[in-house]
């Protein structure tokens, strides 16, 4: 999990999840570049288009909701314990 955290492209994958991670990177620094040659490696290994669907929306919600909290200042909690 800290090699995922850290960075995806080091940490020891399927070829599945790593194309999945790649795209979802993708998708978060360069959303205006995606093409079909990004989606195409998600079909390669297997993924519908409502998996495909799924990866981009979740990848999307993870995006806004970052941004509206870092907009309103919301600091994160940490574990209570």
């Amino acid at each position: 999990m800290a090699a995922l955290a850290a960075d995806h492209t080091e940490a020891r994958l399927d070829e599945a999840d790593r194309a999945m991670l790649d795209y979802a990177a993708r998708l978060t620094l360069a959303p205006g570049e995606i093409a079909e040659t990004d989606v195409a490696p998600l079909k390669t290994h297997g993924f519908d288009d409502l998996a495909i669907h799924d990866i981009c929306a979740i990848t999307g919600y993870y995006a806004f909701v970052n941004r509206l909290a870092d907009g309103l200042g919301v600091e994160l909690e940490h574990g209570k314990g």
